[in-house]
């Protein structure tokens, strides 16, 4: 028999959402934990649960056909709403012959690209006509937030038929200008070929791609992008030339000229992103690399030359383009995020080094220009008062001690 804190979960999720944590972790032996600015924390005030606690919980989630395949195969995810506190992406294992779950937080409400304090340039991709996106970075890193602001930008702008393939669903789009139609792996669709297969015959104007497993999943969405299709999907490396690199590479030899010249034409932009933490207050603000497909880099993708991309990218601001280095200097320049971060986060961890130090001494030299300019200021204001007459006590105010001017003479008519 579960205990009563395990059927009372749902009480958990709601105060964690509250909290803006982004996981709740169930595991048999400590109590429930929750991850708060990407730290996890152990809820201590409650009791340490069971492994029958979290194999209780684990069946409350499955039907009874996933809990058969669960016996078989100890893998599986989950997408659930809590009321009006959430959704939940779940995902449930086996640890140590225990039942153990990981729920990721995921709002109700979508937030915009301006309110995640994201680069404007976003919104010129998202509108783009047609060609393929990548959203990458590490799990965490916030990957499907930035996702789904960009199409729920779509969704605003733009009269099509948006077609997602996720594996679970996890930001629920509501049909505004557009209609947007949600696959869930292994609920709506058996696997991502074959939802993506048959995407092709849904009319869509839009495709979200939940990630890039393998090749099959790769050729389909160059051939949609290639064919009038506006696709998105997340790849988990962490910079525009590591993304070519790992594509590239998923291919045999004979093939990666051909996928190299199928890439520099349908390809639009890469988005590498981290989750920084705010400098002296709670929160987090993204840091986010971003590559344009500008004829240059389409250049080096086609002639297979990831490596050249970065001094494009680092020469790209016209188009929208910075390294993460870059991003993360902005940040600092705000004040938003600590030097020690940025070396953290650093995309190229000498270069940043230098970025910070030829920063703080360009701060330092204006520091010390404008405190001389306040000196040589205040010094001439002194002057200016030492050449001024002073006022005798006994003369009138604004004489400045000076004798009164003698009477006018009078005139021949007075």
């Amino acid at each position: 028999m579960a205990s009563e804190l395990i059927m009372q979960w749902q009480d958990i999720v709601r105060w964690g959402a509250e909290q803006k944590a982004s996981d709740v972790f169930w595991k048999a032996g400590v109590p429930p934990s929750v991850k708060l600015q990407g730290r996890v924390t152990r809820l201590t005030d409650k009791p340490v649960l069971t492994p029958e606690d979290t194999e209780w919980l684990a069946r409350e989630l499955m039907t009874d056909e996933q809990w058969q395949e669960f016996q078989t195969y100890p893998e599986r995810d989950i997408g659930l709403t809590i009321g009006d506190a959430c959704r939940l992406r779940i995902n449930i294992f086996r640890q140590q012959d225990t039942c153990a779950i990981v729920m990721r937080i995921i709002p109700l409400n979508i937030l915009s690209i301006e309110d995640l304090e994201l680069p404007e340039v976003l919104n010129d991709i998202a509108l783009r006509p047609q060609g393929l996106v990548l959203v990458t970075g590490p799990t965490g890193c916030g990957k499907s937030t930035t996702l789904a602001a960009m199409l729920d930008l779509i969704n605003r702008k733009r009269q099509c038929h948006i077609v997602t393939v996720e594996d679970p669903i996890e930001y629920v789009h509501r049909d505004r200008m557009s209609i947007v139609s949600q696959r869930g792996v292994g609920v709506d669709t058996a696997d991502f070929q074959d939802a993506l297969k048959f995407a092709m015959r849904q009319a869509p104007d839009v495709i979200l791609i939940g990630e890039m497993r393998d090749t099959t999943t790769m050729s389909v969405a160059m051939q949609a992008a290639e064919t009038g299709h506006l696709v998105f999907s997340t790849v988990h490396t962490t910079s525009a030339a590591e993304t070519m690199e790992r594509i590239i590479n998923m291919y045999p030899p004979h093939d990666k000229p051909q996928i190299c010249m199928r890439m520099s034409r349908s390809l639009v932009s890469v988005l590498s992103q981290a989750l920084v933490p705010r400098a002296g207050t709670s929160g987090r603000v993204a840091a986010i690399e971003i590559m344009v497909v500008t004829p240059t880099v389409s250049k080096f993708i086609e002639e297979g030359k990831p490596g050249e991309m970065y001094s494009a990218i680092v020469e790209g601001a016209h188009w929208g383009m910075q390294t993460m280095n870059q991003a993360l200097l902005k940040l600092y320049r705000q004040g938003l995020v600590s030097a020690d971060h940025c070396m953290h986060y650093a995309g190229n961890y000498t270069e940043m080094r230098q970025m910070l130090r030829l920063e703080d001494g360009l701060a330092k030299d204006k520091a010390d220009a404008d405190a001389k300019k306040a000196a040589a200021e205040a010094a001439k204001r002194k002057a200016l008062r030492r050449q001024q007459p002073q006022q005798r006590p006994d003369a009138p105010e604004g004489t400045n001690g000076a004798p009164p001017p003698p009477p006018a003479e009078p005139t021949p008519e007075q």
